[in-house]
Parts: C-alpha cells; structure tokens; sequence
C-alpha cells in the first residue's frame, strides 16, 4: 500500500484522446479513473520505477496520481531549418523543410529522511526534459529545505506519426486504486 509505481508509456491514434488512451495502455493504467495530485511523496512511500504498472485494483477505480504527459497532433510542425514552430514570421519560412517533432514526457523524484519530491516535465528534447527535471527537484528541496540525495527519473519519447496524434506519458500512481462510487 505505500508503493509509489512510476511507469510510462507513448501511444498514436486518429485522435488526441485516443492517443493518450493508447499511451496509458502501454503503462497499464487505461483502466482506471487518474486523480492528480501536486507532487509530493508522502514520508512512508517507497517509489519504485517499473516497465508497466502491476494491477492497481478493478477497472473504473479511482487512482491517485503525478501525470507528466505531451500530446502532439497533424498539425503540429516544426522551421527544421531554425528550429522555430511552424508559421514563423521569417519571409523565407515557406521553403524551409518541416518535420512533426518528437513529444517527450518526464517525471523525476527526489527522496531521502522524510517526505519527497516529484517534477514533472514536458518538451520535444529527451536532453532538455532531463535537464529541467533535475533544476526543478533541486529548487523544490532547497524551497522546503529538505535533504533529499536519492533522485531518479523517468522518461518517455513518442514519434511523430504522419496524420497521427502522439502521446508520451510518464504516471506516479499512488498505491492500489479506489472505488469511485
């Protein structure tokens, strides 16, 4: 009951809610109902990373989570040439080559004596994602002043698809579900 899984997942449907029904399949967490929480690790927890959350309880359940999750769409593109989203204001921007970039989702933990931090973190750069997850649960331990020398993380990529949605998600599901009713 005090086991923190972390998982994540990527997925691609027709649709953005497809996608990321698809994306939490792949975590195994499609079935129940996510209620977020901010991002702390209450003291008696112990966070485990896993391939794909184990069975939390029955479908329809409520489950209490930390969501790091990025979506993007058909239209979604990015200037290759400047690196720029698509439409920039450039007179050249028409002739520039275009690609869908890729979507990343990451969830980073910081634990130690007492309670813990989780950070959360979205982008199109693995590298950038990490880098940001890492700032951020430093700022978050020297805000509350809590030694916190254990840190992890997790983080997932989905590709972009050509008329696709892409999803990338990475979930702290807090202990078993609950029923909703």
């Amino acid at each position: 009951m005090n086991t923190i899984h972390v998982a994540g997942g990527v997925g691609a449907a027709d649709t953005a809610m497809a996608s990321y029904d698809a994306a939490l399949a792949d975590a195994n967490l499609h079935n129940y109902n996510l209620v977020a929480v901010s991002s702390v690790v209450p003291e008696q927890a112990t966070v485990t990373r896993v391939d794909r959350a184990p069975d939390l309880g029955p479908a329809g359940n409520a489950l209490t989570v930390v969501e790091a999750r990025r979506t993007i769409g058909p239209s979604d593109e990015v200037d290759f040439r400047e690196g720029g989203r698509a439409g920039a204001e450039d007179a050249d921007s028409a002739l520039a080559p275009r690609r869908r970039p890729d979507v990343t989702a990451g969830l980073g933990w910081a634990t130690g004596p007492g309670p813990g931090l989780f950070y959360e973190v979205t982008g199109e750069d693995p590298a950038d994602v990490r880098d940001r997850i890492h700032a951020g649960l430093d700022a978050g331990s020297e805000l509350r002043d809590w030694e916190l020398p254990d840190r992890e993380l997790h983080v997932e990529t989905a590709s972009a698809e050509p008329d696709r949605y892409a999803t990338a998600v990475v979930i702290a599901a807090y202990g078993e579900s609950e029923p909703v009713l």
